[in-house]
C-alpha cells in the first residue's frame, strides 16, 4: 500500500514525504517540477529519494488522467495528499484562467480518479485565502468566509467546493486543510520570508508593500507537516475542513525585526503601496483542529526565522 502526495517534491511536501519516510510509509511524489519553486532543491529531493525504495518518483501532472489511470492500476494507492497546484496571490492576479485550470480542473480529474479507485482519506490542501473580505477575524471554519481578495483564493475556494461536494455525493472521504503562512526551510523563493532574509543577508533594498502593519498568521512547516499528518487517520474529520495554522498572527514589521536580529544585520527597507490583492490579517482559529486532530503548533515566530535564517545562509552563501 501506498500514499500518493501531489506536489511532493515541492517546499511543504519534501517536508511531508521525509516525514512519511520516517513512520515506514511508502510514498509515490507526483510532481511536474514547477519552475515555481527552486528548481535545484527539487532535483536534491529526487537525488536522495532515488536511493530510497520505499519513495517512487513520478514526473508529470495530477491532471493527466491517462497518467493517474496507469498509476492507480499498477499501484495500491490508499491514501492520496493533494499539496500540488498553482501557488501564490500575485501571479494569480496576471494569470487567473491557469490558476483555475490547474487548482480547479485537474483537481477535479483527480477525484474523478479516487471516485472511481476509492481511497482511505483524500486530503486536499486548501489556503487561508479562501477567508475573503467580510470574514470574521479570527478565521473559524465553518463561519462565512466572506468574498476573496485574489483568483488563488477563490480558485482554492472552487477546489474545496469539489472536494467537500465529491463527498457527499460520492463518499469520497475528503478532507480540507486551510493551511496559513507557512513557513521554514526550502520555502518559495518569491515569499515573503525568502525575499526579506535574500535582501537582509545581501545587503539589498528590501521590497516592503504598504507600512508593515499587516499580520500574518505563520505556521512553522514542521507543526503543519504534523496536522496533515494527524489528518491522515482522525476519525470523523471526512467531508470537513480544518485550519493549520498557529494562532498567534504577528505583523510583517515583527518579522523583518526577526530576520534582522537572527542574520545580525539591518534592513534597508523600500517602501511600495498595499497591493490590493493581499489580505490585511490572516488569523486562524484552531479550535477545530484542536478538536479533531490534536494539533497543537510548537514553534514559535523567533524560533522559526531563527531556524530559516540559519538554513538559508548555508545553502545560499
Amino acid at each position: 500500500m501506498a500514499i500518493l502526495v501531489t506536489g511532493g517534491a515541492g517546499f511543504i511536501g519534501s517536508h511531508l514525504v521525509e516525514r512519511l519516510r520516517q513512520d515506514q510509509h511508502s510514498v509515490i511524489v507526483l510532481d511536474n517540477f514547477s519552475a515555481v519553486y527552486d528548481q535545484l532543491l527539487q532535483q536534491r529531493h529526487a537525488a536522495a529519494w532515488s536511493l530510497d525504495a520505499g519513495i517512487q518518483i513520478v514526473q508529470g501532472s495530477f491532471g493527466d488522467q491517462a497518467l493517474l489511470e496507469r498509476l492507480f492500476a499498477a499501484e495500491d494507492i490508499h491514501h492520496v495528499i493533494h499539496l500540488g497546484g498553482s501557488p501564490g496571490v500575485r501571479e494569480s492576479v496576471a494569470n487567473p484562467a491557469r490558476y483555475f485550470a490547474n487548482n480547479v480542473d485537474n483537481t477535479l480529474t483527480l477525484l474523478e480518479m479516487v471516485r472511481r479507485t476509492p481511497v482511505k482519506r483524500f486530503l486536499f490542501a486548501s489556503s487561508s485565502t479562501v477567508y475573503g473580505k467580510g470574514a470574521v477575524i479570527p478565521f473559524v471554519e465553518d463561519a462565512p468566509l466572506g468574498v476573496p481578495y485574489s483568483p488563488y483564493g477563490a480558485s482554492k475556494r472552487s477546489a474545496e467546493l469539489l472536494c467537500q461536494t465529491y463527498h457527499l455525493l460520492h463518499g469520497v472521504p475528503a478532507v480540507v486543510l486551510r493551511l496559513f503562512n507557512v513557513y521554514g526551510p526550502r520555502l518559495r523563493p518569491e515569499l515573503a520570508l525568502s525575499v526579506f532574509t535574500r535582501a537582509i543577508c545581501r545587503g539589498e533594498k528590501l521590497p516592503l508593500y504598504g507600512d508593515g502593519s499587516v499580520r500574518r498568521d505563520f505556521a512553522h512547516v514542521n507543526d503543519v507537516v504534523d496536522g496533515i499528518n494527524a489528518a491522515l487517520i482522525a476519525e470523523n474529520v471526512a467531508g470537513e475542513a480544518i485550519n493549520l495554522g498557529n494562532h498567534r498572527p504577528q505583523p510583517v514589521r515583527e518579522l523583518i525585526r526577526l530576520i534582522e536580529s537572527a542574520a545580525g544585520k539591518a534592513a534597508q527597507i523600500e517602501h511600495y503601496p498595499t497591493r490590493p490583492e493581499e489580505m490585511p490579517e490572516t488569523f486562524a482559529d484552531l479550535t477545530k483542529a484542536q478538536r479533531l486532530l490534536h494539533y497543537v503548533p510548537r514553534v514559535t515566530l523567533e524560533e522559526g526565522v531563527k531556524d530559516f535564517v540559519r538554513w538559508w545562509q548555508e545553502t545560499h552563501s
